[in-house]
């Protein structure tokens, strides 16, 4: 059976997670302990005993998320067989590690420089995104476009659920247009900024530098990546779309489609969370969904 295996990004945290894993043998608990020692504090702390709010601090989010998936596909061991790997926005970087294309103490590290330059853009200007429900992908993207402000689709999540991205006031002229336009909701979400949209370029600047010194390998499978939905196993083009994947979309729609083209019988969420379980099934009802579990 070709497994897709997928990975998880921001918003998939809650407190506690991680414990099971840290508590299930030397090998993991040594990695988070690792883990630990790179970031320069404790996040073990926050993930196991902190708070919500704790943890939604970005420079705790993204390598929290990080380290419970990547964590957790090393402890599958041998039942670990991807066919085909993808992740959501952050989750990319857990997918690339666990198919062998990036260490786990590089994918870390990038993992982290890439929360403090996302939390950095943010401080530039003030924006933030919202969710678009129940309006098809070319009309939201035809009334992003007639905004004279930032506004650009950003995470392409499911048929029916656009989450645009950019400055407040676009964002806002924005949701008045689409929810004019028949939306069902076009709901602004509580997030720090504008990610995947232009206005993260200072972070992807910053970002660049450090993705071009980082060895990347060849996966042991292909990566669907974000910024085109296609499927990659050559190093230098997987680190150009890394670079690109800032400021551009989040094509998890048709990283999915595509993914069932090329054959993907079954999807297994490896993280915290279900939201992309949910998502995948919106794609496509008939789609077999579970998630990773050390047991299974």
């Amino acid at each position: 059976m070709k497994t897709a295996y997928i990975f998880p990004g921001q918003g998939a945290q809650f407190v506690g997670m991680g414990q099971d894993l840290y508590n299930l043998n030397e090998e993991s608990k040594a990695l988070f302990e690792k883990a630990n020692d790179i970031l320069g504090f404790r996040i073990t702390d926050i993930m196991f005993n902190g708070t919500d709010e704790d943890l939604k601090q970005t420079n705790v989010t993204q390598p929290a998320i990080f380290l419970h998936s990547v964590i957790l596909a090393k402890a599958l061991g041998d039942k670990f067989q991807p066919a085909m790997v993808a992740g959501h926005s952050l989750g990319e970087f857990s997918a690339l590690v666990a198919a062998g294309a990036l260490s786990f103490e590089d994918g870390l590290k990038l993992v982290s420089q890439r929360a403090n330059a996302m939390q950095k853009a943010c401080e530039l200007q003030p924006s933030t995104m919202a969710a678009i429900l129940g309006l098809d992908d070319e009309t939201v993207e035809k009334i992003c476009a007639q905004v004279e402000e930032v506004v650009v689709a950003a995470n392409y999540n499911c048929p029916g659920q656009l989450v645009i991205s950019g400055s407040i006031e676009g964002i806002d002229k924005a949701c008045t247009l689409l929810t004019e336009a028949g939306a069902k909701r076009a709901l602004k979400l509580n997030v720090g900024g504008a990610f995947h949209s232009p206005l993260m370029e200072p972070a992807k600047v910053e970002l660049q530098a450090a993705i071009e010194a980082t060895a990347i390998q060849s996966p042991i499978c292909p990566i669907y990546q974000n910024v085109d939905a296609k499927a990659y196993t050559d190093p230098q083009e997987i680190k150009a779309n890394l670079i690109a994947q800032l400021t551009g979309a989040v094509r998890w729609t048709q990283t999915v489609q595509n993914m069932l083209t090329d054959g993907a019988e079954a999807f297994v969420e490896v993280g915290p969370g279900n939201v992309l379980q949910g998502l995948v099934k919106k794609v496509d009802r008939q789609a077999q969904v579970s998630a990773a579990t050390i047991a299974e």
